[in-house]
């Protein structure tokens, strides 16, 4: 009993509720963009819309269907790996673009039988919004605890064994999708449009995960730290790191500061740095996200 209060814990309110909109946005961009002019999503997704395309399928085999049957399986099957919370969230959010995609086609009244809603039979419309509001469900999936597609799961799994990386896992599943879909539907217009779709889902993905504005974290080498701490925390009011370090050909000792700006502070931040000591060294890289403790006291 114990141990199920302590996973029962590990969930949050919040999350359900994000991932109940990432659902929600997933599928308005499928079926009210997509579907209705044959275009394909990616992964577990994009299979589901195919088997739903065909014609010879029975009529209680839906969209709404496959997304669960084809999904819920592989989450499952990746609980081990990905854990019990993950799993329930994963699931949690595929119900829910499951439901919502039933009630758009089915239930509310809104004709997505030949035709998007909002932009027609125009296909590159329907490619450029539909996977740009796909990828912001998939992306709020993601950066709340689940996932919208259980070829994420399988990737994970075995991506190492096969001796591929996860992206290109998934990238060869989408195009061995895609080149069947053109096989299935005789078009390779449809299928071209959806990679379309599909490299915009990506990079919306990105933004929603790592952030619209990333932060940058400068390492600064420099035999002058107490100068260059002191001018930047005054001038940017925020915190540096100092870690004590050796130079590798001189053997001097040196100083390593770590400093977070954002990408309009770069500039500013240099010119500080190379006016207090003009042979420091600065690496840049990109912070995706900078969390900060609560020292708040009760």
């Amino acid at each position: 009993m114990g141990k199920i209060s302590v996973f029962v814990n590990k969930f949050s309110v919040k999350n359900f509720i994000m991932l109940m909109v990432a659902g929600i946005v997933n599928a308005v961009g499928v079926t009210m963009f997509l579907a209705p002019v044959k275009l394909f999503d990616s992964g577990i997704s994009g299979l589901s819309m195919l088997l739903d395309a065909i014609k010879e399928m029975p009529e209680f085999l839906t969209l709404s269907v496959f997304l669960i049957v084809l999904n819920v399986p592989l989450f499952l099957y990746g609980l081990k790996k990905q854990g019990g919370v993950f799993t329930v969230y994963a699931i949690f959010t595929v119900v829910i673009y499951s439901i919502t995609a039933f009630l758009i086609n089915n239930v509310l009244p809104i004709d997505v039988s030949a035709s998007s809603p909002f932009a027609k039979t125009d296909l590159l419309l329907c490619a450029i919004f539909g996977g740009a509001i796909s990828g912001v469900g998939s992306g709020l999936a993601i950066r709340n605890g689940g996932a919208m597609d259980g070829v994420e799961v399988m990737s994970v799994i075995f991506a190492k064994k096969i001796g591929i990386s996860v992206g290109s896992f998934v990238m060869i599943f989408n195009v061995i999708l895609y080149v069947i879909a053109g096989i299935v539907t005789t078009s390779w217009i449809l299928p071209l449009y959806s990679i379309v779709a599909y490299f915009i889902n990506l990079k919306v993905i990105d933004f929603i995960v790592d952030g619209l504005d990333r932060a940058k974290c400068a390492m600064i080498v420099t035999t002058s730290p107490d100068e260059i701490c002191s001018a930047l925390m005054a001038e940017f009011e925020c915190g540096a790191t100092r870690v004590e370090a050796t130079g590798g050909y001189s053997k001097t000792n040196k100083t390593i500061v770590y400093f977070v700006v954002n990408r309009f502070q770069v500039t500013k931040m240099k010119n500080i740095v190379h006016s207090i000591d003009a042979q420091a060294y600065i690496s840049i890289n990109e912070v995706a996200d900078v969390f900060k403790a609560n020292t708040k006291k009760a």
